[in-house]
């Protein structure tokens, strides 16, 4: 079937969507190509609050986690010295295991259970603000001896594989931004960089922007940048990129078809993230592409391989739905079927497994999976799931307990049966790491000063506890889940490993 795409459908999309940005206010653009080039640009608000430019398709800014599959490309021209079979260790021996006999695959592909460092962060109390270096970060890790899950059995989103990766390839001499340099820029005339750290200075760089409720205020984040999210570049840019990649010719020839490849999990489930690229379904139409996310940006990236076309979308807000933009406009482009949203399919409430840290909130068309928030849409009679590779959920109500599977994993959660408090909780906690806690009277204390906080705990039931984290423009919904009388752990659906014991 040959698709003849829709300009002028796409186009008013796009228009609809741009009209929530206002003309003083962060913005952004979307922009649709084919192979013969950018067909489509439609832009609004401002790329900087400060001189009142206006945001358009040559505006820099962070594409975030879309970095993935360009470090990828960069990772396939190099396995001749870097293997994607070849455990973590083989090339870091000063990993601990099991994160040394994690794969260099399934760190890229989401089913190594490493934890995420930023949400490790978060676990031990500091601030998306607190500034980390890359020797720093890599030590943490290296000392870690827990994953989230056994690796090769589950999907769940990870930045740290490609922390790891990216520090074997730095060892071997191989950089990114080289790469994105020497190759990119000089071949296709485009202007990617990858900055170390979110201060470094960036040509034309964008600020970024979240709304306090009251005002715009400028982002920032402390943590040392890596191949998982730090490219910026122009959404005309990014364009040529992928033109170049979906021509499939000289030295980009097989590159999209290595990325996009399907992976499958240790029990042969297959499932729906590459390398740096995840599927999304329309109807019954496959697209490929990626999402990104810093404070105060938003992206996303979708293409066609069948008529060899795609969008890109960059926002300097932090309130955009980049996802559901991107695939909005390729539906439109394409006439494809958007999902319908899924409400009263399966009752409101929170439940939880019948051990460990899991739990899951539905609210409307909304399921949060241990904080981590996606839209449910409809699945037939009485199921529904997220269509996220990244965050996959297909779930059913049975009348007594939500049945189905999570992260590719089957689950089955009850409705939560929260109980009182429990005072043997009361004292002081400490990490390995040197955080300390403090709990009484039914709530934890996390912090030291102005940033000190006191929040309650909320009973799930089953010795697990919700606490609620706030971080300027980030609120995190922590399981505290009591493993013994002495020890506990915290998790966040990116890391579950992060152990307090009792001080005594």
């Amino acid at each position: 079937m040959t698709i003849v795409p829709n300009w002028q459908a796409a186009e008013h999309v796009a228009k609809e969507i741009s009209k929530a940005w206002g003309a003083k206010e962060p913005g952004g653009v979307i922009l649709v190509f084919d192979a013969n080039g950018d067909q489509l640009s439609i832009a609004a608000g401002l790329e900087n609050l400060n001189t009142g430019k206006a945001f358009s398709d040559r505006t820099v800014g962070r594409f975030a986690s879309i970095t993935k599959h360009l470090f990828c490309s960069l990772l396939l021209k190099h396995l001749n010295l870097v293997g994607l079979d070849d455990r973590l260790g083989k090339h870091l021996p000063e990993l601990s295991e099991p994160v040394a006999s994690v794969t260099v695959g399934q760190a890229l592909d989401m089913s190594g259970g490493l934890p995420d460092m930023r949400e490790c962060l978060s676990l031990l109390g500091l601030s998306v603000y607190t500034d980390t270096s890359e020797e720093a970060n890599h030590d943490f890790m290296a000392r870690q001896t827990r994953l989230n899950f056994k690796a090769g059995t589950e999907v769940s989103y990870s930045n740290t594989g490609y922390r790891l990766v990216e520090i074997i390839l730095k060892r071997k001499g191989i950089l990114l931004r080289d790469y994105l340099r020497n190759s990119l820029n000089d071949e296709l005339g485009t202007n990617f960089d990858a900055p170390h750290v979110w201060a470094e200075p960036v040509t034309d760089l964008c600020p970024g922007y979240w709304f306090d409720g009251e005002r715009w205020l400028q982002s920032a984040a402390g943590l040392q940048i890596s191949a998982s999210g730090s490219v910026t570049t122009s959404a005309s840019s990014m364009s040529k990129w992928l033109r170049a990649l979906m021509a499939s010719e000289g030295k980009w020839a097989g590159i999209l078809d290595q990325l996009s490849a399907p992976r499958d999990l240790q029990n042969g489930t297959r499932t729906g993230y590459g390398l740096g690229i995840t599927d999304t379904i329309l109807g019954d139409h496959t697209l490929i592409g990626h999402g990104g996310s810093h404070p105060g940006y938003k992206a996303y990236i979708m293409m066609d391989r069948a008529s060899g076309t795609g969008t890109v979308f960059l926002s300097n807000r932090d309130d955009v739905d980049s996802r559901g933009t991107a695939s909005q406009v390729m539906a439109a482009l394409l006439d494809l079927p958007m999902p319908k949203l899924a409400s009263g399919r399966i009752p409101e409430g929170v439940y939880v497994a019948d051990e460990g840290p899991f739990w899951l909130e539905v609210a409307g068309s909304t399921a949060t999976w241990m904080d981590d928030a996606c839209s449910l849409y409809e699945e037939g009679a009485n199921r529904v799931s997220t269509r996220s590779a990244t965050s996959e959920l297909d779930l059913e109500w049975n009348g007594e307990a939500l049945v189905g599977s999570i992260g590719y994993v089957p689950r089955r959660l009850s409705p939560a049966q929260p109980e009182a408090v429990v005072n043997s909780l009361d004292g002081m906690w400490r990490s390995d790491e040197g955080a300390v806690l403090e709990i009484g009277n039914g709530a934890l204390t996390i912090g030291a000063g102005p940033v000190r906080q006191t929040v309650p705990l909320l009973s799930l039931g089953g010795g697990r506890y919700l606490l609620t984290l706030v971080d300027s423009l980030w609120t995190k919904r922590v399981c505290l889940n009591i493993l013994d009388e002495n020890r506990f752990e915290l998790a966040l659906s990116r890391a579950r490993m992060i152990e307090y014991r009792r001080m005594s």
